[in-house]
């Protein structure tokens, strides 16, 4: 599509994630074994055939960065096609970036400079296959101004999403953040559900260009796409409805906001079921990464005496040592190695990670580079977990960071 720019957002700290943002940007954490979270929107995008992409970045970008010139050097400069990221620069004013419309705000200059008709605004810590292509063709045939994607959710879970309400021809009549009542209006996609934002939207580009000036100077705005921008200009602009049509083609329509470790945990969970509910094999909508050069993942039968390495139910990446070691549902990132006598049950063990002998895990998160001692026992006590300055989540899981 040559005549769309595409702006992936992706400065923001990432608190919710912490520990294992504590070094990275969000959207650089490690995710599915071989991935990084923004992989999963960039492969959206050029599979959408999107190829004029700007990466707003700004909390810990060095790895997102690097991750981004080493992995994603794929386009063709000749063609006009191009990856870049964009750390704030202060090209409009003395302040970092200050929320979502000011990050984009921001870098006006840039977006005027390529002349598209419209533009994507794009979140990079989301995990979903979409083509963008139809959400625009959806927004040229409505004559639209802005086009939300929404997905249908059930009322009853209307308190974690922001629900549009439409008119007949899918106008966006009126925007309800999280709201706890459960009496939101249903989709006009389907009368059984509700239809929540997804955070991704598409603009004419001088309405956006438009209504970005007109935010900047409201002293009173928060900066935010969604909580400022959208609900202003309801009456004043066609702000059209789309729903989310699914590439991942299973029963369930797949889109995960993998904001909190509890949700992050989840999804990578997602990955290992006999039938995943995200399909990573798709060779016709193929989820791109950084290739590391790193030699086959190895199991190794030990010594008599000794029982053989085995991992069921895993994704074992590249690089990882599974050394006399049980490994169940779990995701062993590259480089990851479990020594002997090791059982880790139901846990995601991140790049260059190590396991010492004896050592029993259950549903932890291992964060880059740690090691666990000889004979720890991690998940199976919270208490001692936290005695120990592991964070737990609210639904249990232990991160050791």
């Amino acid at each position: 599509m040559e005549n769309i720019l595409a702006i992936l957002l992706a400065g923001g700290a990432g608190e919710r994630l912490f520990p294992l943002t504590k070094d990275i940007a969000k959207p650089a954490v490690p995710f599915g074994g071989a991935y990084r979270i923004i992989d999963f929107t960039l492969s959206n995008c050029i599979n959408s055939d999107v190829r004029r992409i700007l990466i707003l970045t700004q909390y810990k970008s060095l790895e997102l960065i690097r991750h981004i010139r080493h992995g994603w050097n794929i386009l063709s400069p000749e063609m006009g096609e191009y990856i870049e990221s964009l750390p704030p620069m202060k090209r409009v004013g003395g302040d970092w970036y200050q929320g979502t419309a000011d990050a984009v705000f921001q870098n006006y200059q840039s977006i005027e400079a390529e002349g598209a008709k419209q533009t994507l605004i794009l979140s990079a810590d989301h995990i979903y296959k979409m083509n963008y292509r139809e959400m625009v063709d959806w927004h040229n045939q409505h004559h639209a101004d802005i086009t939300i994607a929404t997905i249908q959710v059930p009322p009853a879970e209307s308190c974690r999403f922001g629900i549009v309400d439409m008119d007949e021809d899918y106008r966006i009549v009126d925007f309800e953040e999280k709201p706890q009542h459960g009496n939101a209006k249903r989709s006009r996609f389907d009368p059984e559900m509700l239809s929540a934002s997804m955070g991704i939207y598409v603009f004419n580009t001088d309405a956006l260009l438009r209504m970005l000036h007109e935010d900047a100077q409201d002293p009173n705005s928060s900066h935010d796409f969604g909580k400022d921008i959208l609900p202003k200009h309801l009456g004043t602009a066609r702000v059209i409805a789309y729903d989310f049509r699914d590439i991942n083609a299973k029963q369930v329509r797949y889109w995960r906001d993998v904001g909190t470790l509890d949700a992050f945990y989840e999804a990578n969970m997602d990955l290992v079921s006999v039938t995943p509910e995200f399909n990573l094999y798709d060779e016709r909508w193929p989820i791109r990464s950084r290739a590391t050069q790193q030699p086959p993942a190895k199991f190794v039968f030990a010594e008599e005496g000794r029982r053989a390495g085995v991992a069921m139910d895993s994704i074992v990446s590249s690089g990882c040592i599974i050394s006399g070691g049980r490994v169940l549902r779990s995701v062993l990132s590259p480089g990851v190695r479990v020594h002997s006598f090791c059982e880790i049950e139901y846990s995601i063990l991140m790049p260059n990670a190590v396991v010492g002998r004896n050592a029993r895990l259950r549903r932890a998160i291992v964060n880059t580079g740690v090691v666990v001692a000889e004979s720890a026992t991690i998940g199976f006590d919270r208490e001692a977990d936290r005695a120990q300055g592991y964070t737990v989540t609210e639904a249990g899981i232990t991160v050791v960071g």
